[in-house]
């Protein structure tokens, strides 16, 4: 069994094809899937999908660059009240605009670990280029109490302990693949496979050898693939393992299997 843990079929270039992706992911083995929103005002179209695809979970939360609604965490808690809606997010810290204060995306991120907290589901975490303050964020809202994935995981070895130590998974996407993630497999290498989820982020992050198109959720094989090489192991044991540990990190997904 293969899950793609965070996929976005709605922002595929042409959304009317989500259902054929889908279709497409399905013949190639992927089973389950998290179609993670980046906007609230996303949430009936993403619940409409699932709803039609109980094999396709999805969330609710504001990406961190995101200049949409931004509701308070009460707000934001309410709006998860739907049984396909099995986490909060994404939400996190991406410092790649190079602003001088981010204080605002900080803000933001705690409001999301308390929606999560009042809605009782773990959180979906975007930390791009931001470990250092992703970490402190996290141990200062006591995020380990509602627990959670870090979403296309690049950091260190450190970064990764740290999460890991409050409880949380680390996602891996196409990223691993590519040429220049020398390190970042080193990392992966080193970590506990029940730690580790799989994702494509769909449609961006095409792993090799699909670099420069439109990224599709069966293409999270060949994530599986790689960190099966790096680990000595046959990718089907990943893909339970990696599957089996989607489930126990949402378990309101586990619920509905």
């Amino acid at each position: 069994m293969i899950v793609d843990s965070h996929c976005h079929f709605h922002l595929l270039e042409r959304p009317e094809s989500a259902d054929a992706a889908l279709a497409e992911a399905q013949a190639d083995g992927v089973k389950y899937f998290c179609n993670v929103a980046i906007g609230v005002e996303e949430r009936d179209r993403l619940v409409a999908f699932s709803e039609r695809h109980p094999s396709v979970f999805t969330s609710i939360g504001v990406h961190p660059c995101g200049n949409g609604l931004d509701p308070d965490a009460q707000t934001l808690a309410a709006m998860a009240d739907h049984e396909q809606i099995i986490a909060i997010g994404e939400t996190g810290l991406d410092y790649g605009s190079g602003e001088a204060d981010y204080t605002w995306q900080r803000d933001r991120f705690r409001r999301h670990i308390d929606a999560a907290r009042l809605a009782e589901r773990p959180i979906i975490v975007h930390s791009r280029l931001a470990p250092a303050d992703t970490v402190a964020v996290l141990q200062q809202s006591r995020a380990s109490e509602v627990g959670g994935v870090i979403h296309c995981f690049v950091e260190d070895h450190a970064t990764a302990e740290a999460m890991l130590a409050m409880g949380f998974y680390l996602s891996l996407s196409g990223i691993l693949t590519f040429a220049n993630a020398k390190a970042l497999r080193e990392t992966v290498a080193a970590l506990p496979l029940d730690r580790l989820l799989v994702e494509t982020d769909c449609p961006y992050l095409a792993p090799v050898p699909h670099r420069g198109q439109e990224n599709r959720p069966g293409w999270v094989a060949e994530v599986i693939a790689t960190i099966a090489g790096l680990k000595g192991l046959d990718p089907a044991q990943v893909a339970e393992q990696t599957a089996e540990n989607f489930f126990r990190c949402f378990p309101r997904a586990q619920a509905l299997r």
